[in-house]
């Protein structure tokens, strides 16, 4: 068995309601002028004034921040450390989907040890010890909420860039599933299927370890069992508690195995075609598994045999690749590079910027620009 290093750093506080909880936890925390980090989607649901009015009650002050997209920029986090820094703030809550999260850690980064993101990409280079985070995701999605990482893209190069410390790591993560109710159909669906394609990833990488087994194991039985509940039935509160908690899991997971070729391959897709993450994961997703299934069948077995849905498709691989099919059908996701707009003339270059991402180099089978152009001809 690997060696390995396991830390949990982060408290999870899940449950119906559990937002309730948000002021007494950043009192407990030592919060007194904390900086609300939400994209304007949760602004105008309500979430904001709500998350303001229970750190009010406990005595918290609070401004916010919503000056940023889907795909977090440098720009964007440097305007965030401009407002955060005349605020002589000394505490952050991330509220929302994925960027909201890397969005606040990525300004905790640059606002506490000075510099530019790109100074922070890696792992552990943290200059001065960073303010301490909540998180409060509304989705079921990246699992950024359990993570010491955030990722973020150049405004210049467009390249996304994964800056990593043990600092960065939220204190608490607030998991209530009443929160994830009013996120678009299409949200569930990209978000959902990104948390599941973490499960199947980080299964398999070569970083993989005891520990991180644990975490894919149970994201995947909860992940892939109630994806279609919430798709089908938006208000199934138990459904998405279970999504909720898969992605968490999931997280972890990736924070002790990292991923592999399908985000390699995924990432160039939103930085040409700005593709929506959990499409481009999408469109990727089964054409690695099967590609992959040479190396790792075995384990990929080991997935289907918690899934819940059986299949006679013969190799693992392909029966796993066939049920992630299912589940991109049920969700609407697009299937097909050309359907999504991509140019067969630019899966050269994609391929190119696919073997320089990071996650590659922990895929279970060799991963370069050669083997990504395979992958992408067989996605187109």
């Amino acid at each position: 068995m690997e060696p390995f290093d396991f830390q949990s750093r982060t408290r999870l506080i899940f449950g119906e309601r559990s937002i309730e909880r948000l002021g007494s936890l950043a009192r407990e925390l030592g919060f007194r002028r904390t900086l609300l980090v939400a994209d304007r989607g949760i602004l105008a649901c309500g979430y904001v004034e709500k998350a303001a009015y229970l750190l009010a009650e406990s005595g918290i002050a609070t401004f916010t921040f919503h000056e940023f997209d889907s795909n977090p920029t440098t720009t964007m986090i440097d305007a965030g450390r401009e407002i955060a820094a005349s605020l002589e703030i000394d505490s952050i809550i991330g509220l929302g989907g994925g960027s909201s999260m890397d969005t606040a850690k990525a300004i905790n980064f640059v606002l506490t040890g000075g510099g530019a993101m790109p100074d922070y990409w890696g792992y552990g280079k943290a200059r001065a010890p960073m303010l301490p985070m909540i998180g409060v995701p509304t989705t079921a999605g990246t699992g950024s909420e359990a993570q010491s990482y955030a990722l973020i893209s150049d405004a210049e190069t467009h390249v996304k860039m994964a800056c990593g410390d043990p600092g960065a790591a939220f204190k608490v993560a607030i998991l209530d599933p009443l929160l994830t109710v009013t996120q678009p159909a299409i949200v569930t669906a990209t978000a959902g299927f990104d948390a599941i394609s973490h499960s199947v990833e980080t299964y398999v990488t070569t970083r993989r370890s005891a520990a991180s087994v644990v975490f894919s194991l149970e994201a995947w039985r909860l992940l892939e069992k109630n994806y279609e509940k919430v798709i089908r039935a938006p208000q199934d509160i138990e459904a998405r508690g279970a999504m909720q908690l898969g992605a968490f899991w999931a997280g972890l997971a990736i924070e002790n195995s990292m991923l592999g070729a399908t985000h390699a391959c995924a990432n160039p897709l939103t930085t040409n075609y700005n593709t929506e993450h959990g499409v481009a994961i999408g469109l990727m997703l089964p054409h690695v598994v099967r590609w992959n299934g040479s190396v790792v069948g075995d384990r990929y077995a080991e997935l289907l045999m918690r899934s819940a849905s059986s299949s006679d498709n013969g190799a693992p691989a392909e029966a796993l690749a066939a049920r992630l099919e299912d589940l991109l059908a049920i969700g609407g996701l697009s299937r097909g590079l050309k359907l999504a707009g991509v140019r067969e003339a630019d899966l050269p270059r994609l391929a190119e910027e696919a073997a320089e991402q990071w996650t590659g180099k922990f895929n279970p089978r060799p991963f370069g620009a050669a083997e990504a152009l395979e992958l992408y001809q067989r996605a187109f």
